[in-house]
């Protein structure tokens, strides 16, 4: 009986082990399998991988040529734009030569009506013009600059007074403040610093590029107001007189120098406003203002427009306005308005400045000196400008 149950022990454990055995090969063939699915795969994604290598290759390859090629290019037009520059740049100097070695010709062919047309407008500027006091003269070039000094802000005025016997230098940096500096002369502004400048502050802030300085008083446009001036008396910091332009302020003086609305200017004749009236157009309107009482002695509405004008100035009763372009060029007047009608923008030429490829964001002609004092993209420069008689023009 003993002999019969070790037999069927040993049965037992030998049908268990068997079923072992076929458990475990089943579970090793399909790992196998998996491996081998998951190889394939590999080996699947290391050739996808190898084709965008080469894919990314391939266009980096290209690219490099192209850029290459374009530098060629660019260096081509480069080469070509500066040619172009030197020549432009030849051509205006002969021009200038003959422009200054060369007598005025009259023309050769005139018609009879415009002979006699001339002849009226002869006639007309031989006339003497009083408006407070005689004055004759017209701007027919700007001939040199002198950068004096580059301080301050990007916008900003510079200006002396053109009281006989002033040297003074006043300076305004910014398009909204509340002090001037006061220098004693050209030459200590140029050589000096700011720090060692004279300030001077005012009972209310001012606003844009447009102030002037007339016989020891600043006036100039009030800040956050529309169209306020203040007459303030430099000596004592005190307001002594101020005046509204009605309907005046709602659009910038000129369309490149936005902060600007009200334009205040000196010349032979006296004290001005210039704005920007929107009933006409947006064009350029000039007001004639009793310096002592800040009253309204007339206005005329010109025919200039706003559009693409950066600065303007008066000259004997005449408005020079400056044009350029909004990313910064070479600036050149290409309109004026003469209140004596003796002269006339479409019979005038363009006047260029000398090359500064920038903007002007303020300029002031002293009748003493016979000069601009302009703020160019901040630095303080000097236009010297020819004149002559209006009847010669």
């Amino acid at each position: 009986m003993y002999t019969w149950m070790l037999t069927l022990l040993v049965l037992s454990l030998g049908l268990g082990h068997a079923q072992r055995s076929t458990q475990e090969a089943f579970m090793m063939q399909y790992f196998e399998r998996r491996i081998a699915q998951l190889e394939e795969r590999l080996i699947k994604c290391e050739q996808n991988t190898q084709q965008v290598d080469q894919k990314i290759y391939d266009l980096s390859t290209k690219v490099r040529g192209q850029l290459a090629s374009m530098e060629v290019h660019r260096t081509e037009v480069k080469t070509q734009v500066d040619n172009v520059a030197m020549r432009v740049e030849r051509v205006e100097r002969d021009v200038e030569y003959l422009e200054n070695k060369t007598p005025n010709q009259p023309h050769i062919e005139v018609e009879e009506a415009l002979i006699e047309q001339q002849m009226k407008d002869t006639q007309k500027k031989i006339v003497k013009i009083t408006l407070g006091t005689d004055c004759n003269i017209a701007l027919t070039g700007v001939k040199s600059l002198k950068i004096v000094k580059k301080a301050g802000d990007v916008y900003g005025s510079w200006l002396k007074d053109p009281t006989k016997g002033s040297a003074k230098i006043y300076f305004f940096s910014g398009n909204k403040n509340n002090t001037v500096l006061e220098f004693k002369s050209l030459k200590t502004f140029t050589d000096g610093r700011l720090a060692q400048a004279h300030p001077i502050q005012l009972p209310f802030p001012w606003q844009g590029t447009g102030h002037v300085v007339y016989n020891g008083f600043l006036y100039y446009h009030r800040a956050d107001t529309p169209n306020q001036i203040l007459k303030v008396h430099l000596l004592n910091r005190t307001v002594a007189d101020s005046m509204l332009l009605p309907g005046v302020g709602r659009l910038p003086t000129y369309a490149l120098t936005t902060h600007t609305f009200l334009d205040l200017a000196v010349d032979e004749l006296g004290l001005w406003v210039i704005y920007s009236d929107p009933e006409f157009g947006g064009n350029l309107v000039i007001t004639k203002l009793d310096k002592s009482s800040l009253a309204v002695e007339h206005t005329w509405d010109t025919t200039c427009t706003s559009r693409d004008a950066e600065s303007a100035f008066m000259i004997c009763g005449t408005l020079y306005v400056v044009y350029n372009s909004r990313y910064g060029g070479r600036s050149s007047i290409q309109c004026l308005y003469d209140i004596h009608d003796t002269i006339h923008s479409e019979e005038s030429p363009v006047l260029f400045f000398p090359k500064r490829y920038t903007n002007h964001y303020s300029m002031h002609y002293h009748p003493k000196d016979k000069q601009l004092y302009a703020w160019d993209d901040g630095y303080q420069t000097i236009y010297k400008v020819d004149l002559k008689s209006k009847a010669e023009v």
